[in-house]
């Protein structure tokens, strides 16, 4: 298995909607556990970081030039 790379600030594009209808989600926090925060609505979500690099179609980095 692949592993991704992600940080904390970055926004990642899951596979499955959120029920508000967004896709995409920030990183607040990485470990094993990771916690993402819907951009839509604002929930936030801690998941396992295995159940969530699946779920990954894209990371969109935050990174500054």
């Amino acid at each position: 298995m692949k592993i991704i790379r992600f940080n904390v600030g970055d926004t990642l594009e899951l596979k499955k909607k959120h029920p508000c209808g967004n896709s995409h989600f920030r990183v607040l926090r990485t470990g094993s556990d990771i916690r993402i925060v819907c951009i839509g609505c604002g929930r936030d979500l801690l998941l396992p970081r295995e159940t969530l690099e699946k779920s990954i179609r894209k990371v969109i980095s935050n990174e500054d030039p």
